[in-house]
């Protein structure tokens, strides 16, 4: 199993979903990391500045109670703003070399590289902590999203030296399939946050992954 230089990225890897409620969001990201997330990211399309402030802040803090790291999406100013552990960044949503040099070497960041390998390879010599490969499946956060094969991560565990988070459509009964694929991580926003017992469903992840892990 690859790591990071400076934290783990292994396992599941919770992602925020779209919702203006904070203390709705709060309830459910502790019930994920009761569960066993191990990373969190901080996703919110639909809310302004002020309230991506009021909701990252609010989750660092509860981040930091479970010693799990908070890794925000796409905002570089927001992550700066509240020191948070990390930044993850789409093609088209900043420079991962860029972002290196203004978080520092001790921030995580992840980059997505869709299903190019080649993008993952100039991340990683940008100084990306992880690539991330997606959609693995069919995603409603994302429904027109790029179909990323699973072989992907197959070949970067012999090409790469960043662990590898697949994402998209990524669900208890699809996971298996992930897990054996060699991803080191899972990236979950439905199949997580929209579970009638989110603590439950996050363990089920969690402890599928760990299975996993053990027959590698």
């Amino acid at each position: 199993m690859r790591k990071s230089h400076l934290f783990n990225i292994s396992g599941l890897y919770a992602v925020t979903p779209n919702t203006l409620d904070t203390e709705l969001l709060c309830r459910s990201v502790e019930a994920a990391l009761k569960g066993g997330a191990s990373l969190l990211q901080y996703r919110n399309k639909a809310a302004d500045t002020g309230l991506r402030l009021k909701q990252a802040s609010a989750l660092l803090a509860l981040c930091r109670s479970y010693q799990v790291p908070l890794i925000i999406n796409d905002h570089l100013d927001l992550c700066a703003q509240i020191d948070a552990d990390g930044l993850h960044v789409g093609a088209t949503d900043g420079d991962v070399g860029a972002a290196r040099r203004l978080l520092g070497a001790d921030k995580i960041i992840g980059a997505s590289c869709y299903n190019r390998f080649d993008l993952a390879l100039e991340a990683e010599k940008q100084g990306a902590s992880y690539v991330a490969f997606g959609a693995c499946f069919s995603s409603s956060t994302k429904p027109n999203a790029t179909k990323a094969g699973l072989d992907l991560f197959t070949r970067a565990k012999t090409e790469l030296a960043v662990p590898c988070v697949a994402i998209g459509g990524i669900t208890l009964e699809n996971a298996p399939s992930v897990i054996s694929a060699d991803a080191d991580a899972i990236a979950v926003v439905d199949a997580l946050f929209n579970a009638a017992d989110i603590v439950k469903t996050s363990q089920q992840f969690t402890q599928m992954f760990k299975a996993g892990f053990l027959n590698r």
